[in-house]
């Protein structure tokens, strides 16, 4: 099996990429609004990435590096459960809350002044 640290470094490294591809992929692409001014005679730089255009090549593009990020989150989430796994293992003694001892009629002792 995998050294967790070098999983988690990798994937970390994979995320950053990922979110970083995504934010600069949605800043490229042309709104829907953008297209109005294509009848003007502005639309002949579609013709850069095929006959489809520009939108459906990086609208799957974002499509499949988004679902990159969400993959590399879930193992960024799993790194993160095996860590509080492993120092719950070494003996760090777990936060337990204290109970305010109660009355017989059943109210909260630590509300009543003392005398």
């Amino acid at each position: 099996m995998m050294d967790l640290d070098l999983f988690e470094q990798l994937v970390l490294v994979i995320h950053v990429i990922a979110a970083l591809s995504v934010i600069g992929l949605v800043l490229i692409q042309q709104g829907k609004g953008a297209d109005m001014g294509s009848g003007f005679g502005g639309g002949a730089s579609n013709t850069v990435f095929g006959s489809g255009g520009a939108g459906n090549f990086l609208t799957r593009l974002t499509t499949w590096i988004a679902i990159a990020f969400f993959i590399t989150s879930f193992g960024l989430a799993y790194v993160a459960k095996q860590r509080s796994e492993t120092m719950s293992n070494q003996g760090i003694p777990q936060v337990q809350a204290i109970e305010a001892p109660v009355t017989s009629d059943g109210k909260d002792q630590s509300e009543i002044p003392e005398l």
